[in-house]
């Protein structure tokens, strides 16, 4: 039976699917009414992409345009199925139920999530919709890999429709405490979505303890291994005849190509001729971020003010980037932050700069790929100070482009990436004075210390990259279905 009582939906033929609210491209609406697209790989296809072809797999996802069709596109033997989203879906589903709702609540209310009914509706039937798609493209006894906030309806709903299949998903932002979980109207339905999986990842064992005891309390099951921590990966669920397994995996990058990129002639060149531009600082500091009010950029702009201000900071030796990506830029509390960003570096620099030599280079753009990593090449501290992140890539990939050992990281404790990137100068982004203190550390590190911290950092991420991730995840997979 399907989710609302139909037919069960016949099978495909590709062996493992990938669910994502996006395709691995990017489709443009040309002038003329037609459409194009172009690749646009990220960490996760990259791992993904020699298993999809390998396998006879099939990546399902919005095409990122509205009312895009779903005509499947084939690239060689990379098949991707398109899921239509109207102007409607993308506003109610995309941007309010996912983006208004759930990424606020899963980030600690930063921002008060809103809860409308309309947007949960919505949300309820693309979910189904992306469920169906993926029923149809997968073959008998094939497994399923959802991913992220978006989909949390999917697993569920593709069990009902196609209990054959081995599902999994993996929640690619915090998953929230117990407390502010509670609050949305729609608990259990989330909570019982996640349940339809056989293996549900997080990026770190206390989301996965959040959910094991949620799954407890709203969906009435039974916790057999409760405990997601230093002894055990893994906690098991008990949910009617079936034992769902919740486990941590942390996510990385393809580090081994970012440090073979990072160490190109031409992008070293660039990075020197960055520095020049700049008018050759002592030190740079560098923000990568999107455009988000979970990134901590303002903490990071008033903690530099502060430091110009104090003279802890020489305005005419040291300058600091923020490369902002644009994001949601419809959405009312991004446009209002971008405005409040954009009136802070227009002070800062009013205050402390020169006719010529801002002390605050901001770009509110994309940075292609290449160039990006010249900016991690060229600068000396990186700034990471989100107030919650899920893991944060930016700073594995600043240690990635840093086989030199040189440069320093500031990073937030609320990220992810804290928990492995223990020799980077951690910091409580709530706390400004601390922010400052462990900026002035960066800024000031002998060249021994940094050497030894970037060793160490590099250690780590090199060692764990994004196909080890993908492997442990699917491997668990694949266990928690045979057991």
């Amino acid at each position: 039976m399907t989710p609302d009582g139909g037919p069960t939906a016949v099978s495909g033929d590709s062996d493992f699917v990938v669910v994502a609210n996006r395709l691995p491209i990017d489709m443009e609406r040309l002038p003329d009414g037609s459409t194009t697209w172009k690749r646009s790989p990220g960490g996760l296809v990259t791992a993904l992409e020699p298993l999809l072809r390998k396998r006879r797999g099939a990546w399902i996802g919005w095409a990122g345009i509205p009312d895009g069709g779903e005509e499947p596109i084939v690239e060689e033997d990379l098949r991707l199925y398109p899921v239509e989203l109207s102007n409607r879906d993308v506003a109610n589903y995309y941007e309010g139920f996912s983006n208004a709702t759930l990424w606020p609540l899963y980030h600690d209310l930063i921002v008060k999530p809103e809860y409308h009914r309309e947007w949960w509706d919505c949300y309820v039937d693309v979910n189904r919709r992306f469920a169906e798609a993926a029923a149809r493209a997968a073959a008998p006894g094939a497994t399923v890999w959802i991913q992220d906030y978006q989909l949390q309806l999917v697993p569920k709903m593709l069990r009902q429709l196609r209990p054959d299949v081995t599902i999994g998903f993996f929640l690619h932002i915090p998953f929230p405490p117990v407390e502010l979980f509670m609050q949305m109207p729609w608990r259990t339905e989330i909570v019982e979505g996640l349940l339809g999986a056989d293996l549900v990842g997080f990026h770190l064992p206390g989301g996965a303890q959040n959910f094991l005891v949620l799954s407890r309390r709203l969906a009435g099951a039974n916790t057999t291994r409760a405990s997601v921590g230093v002894r055990s990966r893994f906690g098991e669920v008990q949910y009617g005849f079936r034992t769902v397994t919740v486990g941590a995996f942390p996510i990385s990058i393809d580090s081994a190509d970012l440090d073979a990129k990072a160490r190109n002639r031409v992008v070293r060149q660039r990075a020197r001729q960055i520095r020049a531009e700049l008018g050759n600082p002592r030190k740079i500091l560098l923000g990568v971020d999107r455009l988000d009010y979970t990134k901590g950029i303002d903490v990071r702009l008033r903690a530099f003010s502060e430091l110009l201000a104090e003279h802890r900071v020489k305005r005419d030796d040291t300058v600091l980037i923020q490369l902002a990506t644009p994001s949601r830029e419809r959405v009312e509390s991004y446009k209002a932050m971008r405005e409040d960003i954009e009136r802070q570096v227009g002070h800062i620099n009013g205050e402390y700069g020169e006719v010529g030599h801002p002390v605050v280079h901001y770009l509110h753009r994309p940075v292609p790929r290449d160039e990006l990593i010249a900016f991690f090449v060229a600068a000396d501290v990186m700034l990471v100070t989100p107030l919650r992140d899920g893991m944060n890539l930016v700073a594995k990939e600043y240690v990635a482009c840093r086989s030199d050992l040189g440069g320093a990281l500031v990073l937030s404790e609320f990220t992810g990436a804290a928990a492995e990137l223990r020799q980077a100068y951690l910091t409580n982004p709530h706390h400004l004075e601390g922010v400052k203190d462990a900026i002035e550390a960066a800024l000031d590190q002998s060249p021994e210390e940094g050497r030894r911290r970037m060793r160490a950092l590099r250690r780590q991420v090199l060692a764990h990259d994004v196909d080890r991730w993908a492997r442990a995840f699917l491997d668990a997979l694949a266990e928690s279905k045979s057991a």
